[in-house]
């Protein structure tokens, strides 16, 4: 027990390695460059008192448009004589100001209204939502420039116009997360717990917008700066001796066949300063998006990274439909290398079924992506082993060839069918595109299938639940809909990721009996995940059990169940409750499994293991053969002990 939390408490320093936001942001190359050309921009803007430069509103007539490189002034001179590297640092200081001044001011306002009618709803959500409109009805920079037409020309003036401008933008957006946020069981918790609807507000939905806010603002302030540009560009915004950088491109226009440098320069400070903000604010959401924080800023692509450093030669058994043989699956996130499936042999026959059993977190899932490319990569890679499909390696085979053999010759089951099937499509364009994905047949004749499909897997009236949603259905009808369209095609293998978890008993009962009678009509084999050895004992012909992403036990169902050879196979069993023996004692395994990012040598079970001995804790333990079809992965096993014993 002790050594269980000592591990866990190692895995947890580890992983207190996980990259933080400034390294992720780092990471992604074009974020970084734009933060750095964004710092030295505002250094130089913030540093411009101290810099030994001239006076930026100084003329001098006899110096007017002088050339860039010229002696004492860098970047040239204007019109009136004006160094424009000065005005340029003091302008892009202005500019900034006002870019920033005015996100903060129509975030505050914007988000504080979306915030308040998305929760409120009725009567203030029409009443806020219908100004906003009345916003939104006029065009932006139209309605900008009568601001300012109406308040007078001013810097000042321009910052409340594009700050009113803009708050129409965050208000829509805060408003639509907030009402879906709302309805969440989070906010009925809290409702339930006494908070004011104040407390709810800003303690339970604000944390979860915040980040959207943020996304929003630092991809608006370059927007903000352009339109403040736009503005003392028709001379709205900065006046006279006052330079921005919309000013001074203005002022450069007039002369801009006979003196280039004097436009060109502030316009390309304008591009350079937006881009820079746009490659940041793109860095910021990336880092903020939860789905990112593996290491890597990209999505993950559509098939699993296989960088193999060993490859079996052979297969050893020819009559399987399919073999895995030392399949290593990783999932690299910051200098963590997570272990999930650490070297699995397993092998299924035509019209079997095989079990995978075990604890949450023992790598069942994993492994039975890995097979057809769906771990997400980044962070998941495949790092080992072969996995031959009628003697054709799934993991040499181009990707072509997965999207071909996908949903034709293997075909998954999913734990949570609502979030399998699409809500914006009926069941009967789901199960036809299923079909013609890989049949060059007519839609009607498709459609005759479906129909077939959801008879076959004993759907009353299927030709009228082709025509509905899956919301319409129970968690057993959508269930039944996933199996037909893991039968749509005749698939050799059906790999069936706890598809009863969710179920009731009754409904359990019946998908498990429908499953097996259809795997002995189509001779398919399955490829079953779950974690309740009752399930396995109605279904799986032989089992394998995990632990810490290796398999050690291995046999028929009879043989696993009435004669456990593993110390943690026993202990699975011993957890499962038994009708009829009420007074049976259920006994819990103590302690956690390790983590797979720092497994300990020898017997990943040592810690918990009530038969462990000094040699468990050291080298490698091989699988090792009890008889013909039973197999396990100890030192010591159980040999003569029954389940019952």
């Amino acid at each position: 027990m002790s050594e269980a939390v000592s591990t866990a408490a190692k895995g947890r320093a580890r992983g207190a390695g996980r990259p933080g936001p400034i390294r992720l942001l780092l990471n992604n190359t074009l974020a970084a460059s734009g933060l750095v050309l964004l710092v030295l921009i505002i250094a130089a803007a913030l540093l411009a008192p101290l810099l030994p430069l001239p006076d930026p509103d100084a003329t001098a007539p006899a110096d007017r448009l002088l050339r860039p490189l010229t002696e004492g002034h860098l970047l040239g001179t204007d019109a009136l004589g004006r160094d424009i590297l000065s005005r340029l640092v003091w302008g892009t200081r202005v500019s900034l100001a006002v870019g920033i001044s005015a996100t903060l001011i129509a975030a505050f306002f914007g988000s504080l209204i979306g915030l308040i009618a998305g929760y409120a709803g009725g009567r203030v959500d029409a009443f806020l939502m219908r100004g906003i409109d009345m916003v939104m009805a006029f065009p932006y920079i139209l309605l900008a420039l009568a601001i300012v037409a109406a308040l007078g020309p001013g810097l000042l003036n321009a910052l409340y116009a594009i700050a009113v401008v803009n708050i129409p933008f965050f208000a829509r957006n805060i408003r639509g997360i907030t009402i879906g946020l709302s309805r969440r069981e989070f906010v009925d918790a809290a409702r339930l717990s006494g908070k004011s609807n104040a407390g709810i507000l800003f303690g339970e939905i604000l944390p979860n917008v915040l980040p959207v806010i943020i996304i929003t603002m630092s991809t608006t302030i370059g927007w903000m700066i352009l339109e403040t540009a736009g503005l003392s560009f028709l001379g709205l915004g900065a006046q006279p001796p006052q330079a921005d950088l919309g000013s001074m491109l203005g002022e450069g226009r007039k002369i801009l066949f006979t003196a280039p440098h004097v436009s060109i320069i502030p316009g390309l400070m304008i591009f350079a300063l937006v881009m820079s903000i746009n490659l940041l604010g793109d860095g910021v959401r990336d880092v903020l998006d939860p789905r990112l924080k593996s290491g890597a800023l990209t999505r993950p692509v559509a098939r699993t990274a296989v960088e193999r450093r060993t490859v079996p030669e052979t297969r050893t058994h020819g009559d399987s439909v399919l073999e895995v043989a030392d399949l290593n699956t990783e999932f690299h996130i910051g200098g963590d290398v997570y272990r999930a499936v650490g070297g699995i042999d397993l092998h299924l026959k035509q019209g079997e079924c095989l079990g995978i059993v075990g604890e949450s977190g023992s790598g069942k899932s994993v492994t039975a992506m890995s097979l057809m490319g769906l771990v997400p990569t980044p962070p998941g890679r495949i790092t080992g082993g072969a996995a031959w499909l009628d003697g054709e390696d799934l993991f040499a085979v181009s990707d072509e060839r997965i999207r071909a053999l996908r949903g034709a010759d293997v075909t998954h089951v999913f734990q949570d069918p609502l979030s399998t099937l699409h809500p914006l499509f009926t069941i009967g364009d789901q199960l036809t595109e299923a079909i013609m994905a890989h049949r060059p047949i007519r839609r009607s004749e498709a459609d005759a299938r479906a129909e077939e499909l959801l008879r076959l897997v004993r759907i009353t009236n299927p030709a009228e639940r082709l025509k509905v949603y899956p919301h319409e259905l129970s968690g057993g009808m959508r269930q039944r809909v996933c199996i037909a369209m893991a039968l749509a095609n005749d698939a050799k293998i059906i790999i069936a990721d706890e598809p009863t978890t969710a179920l009731d008993v009754t409904v359990q009962a019946q998908i498990l009996s429908l499953m097996d009678t259809l795997r002995r009509e189509s001779n398919a084999a399955i490829l079953f995940i779950t974690h309740d050895f009752g399930v396995v004992s109605a279904v799986c012909d032989r089992v394998a059990v995990m632990y810490a992403g290796r398999i050690v036990e291995t046999g028929t169902t009879e043989e696993v169940l009435n004669a456990p050879a593993h110390p943690y196979t026993r202990k699975l069993i011993d957890c499962v409750p038994v009708l009829g023996e009420p007074g049976r004692r259920l006994d819990a395994i103590e302690g956690r499994p390790p983590v797979v990012n720092d497994l300990p040598p020898g017997c990943a079970f040592a810690a918990r293991c009530p038969r462990v001995k000094p040699d468990c804790r050291r080298g490698h333990i091989a699988l090792s053969s009890l008889g013909d079809t039973q197999a396990v992965r100890c030192l010591y096993p159980l040999t003569g002990e029954t389940a019952d014993d």
